[in-house]
């Protein structure tokens, strides 16, 4: 254990989020996605929820300052006649962090998947809420 660090983010995924470097991309999944099938680097926490370890890496992980939309999700299927309400959560962890870089891009279902297929890691999830798949893009640390 270190003094600071969310206990949610495993030794795997901190190393992964200080391995990447900028421009590098990181999908935190939801229960329903093909993480494993997508996947480069996969780390599980299966126990958990996405709204947490969004929370946890935004602690640490800076936001790509120089893409017009640093951070993706997958836009709602044609026909599918819902609203996540989860993604209201995602604004929020993100404003807490970087309000200034809250600029969300919204990718159809295979155009998210193949950008995650390039993705740097996928962190599979627990979670249960349709729509909650999230890409961030890293940015560079100042200091």
């Amino acid at each position: 254990m270190l003094k600071g660090i969310p206990s949610v983010l495993s030794p795997e995924l901190l190393k992964i989020l200080m391995e990447m470097g900028h421009g590098d991309e990181i999908v935190i999944a939801d229960g329903n996605f093909p993480s494993a099938a997508i996947a480069q680097r996969l780390v599980r926490l299966d126990g958990h929820d996405v709204t947490e370890i969004l929370d946890a890496v935004m602690k640490l992980f800076p936001l790509d300052t120089y893409t017009q939309e640093p951070v993706g999700l997958m836009a709602v299927v044609p026909g599918d006649n819902v609203k996540p309400v989860i993604w209201d959560e995602y604004r929020a962890v993100i404003n807490k962090y970087e309000p200034e870089n809250c600029k969300i891009e919204f990718m159809e279902r295979f155009d998210f998947y193949e950008r995650a297929k390039k993705a740097y890691a996928v962190v599979a999830t627990g979670e249960t809420a349709i729509y909650a798949n999230i890409l961030l893009k890293k940015g560079v640390v100042r200091e």
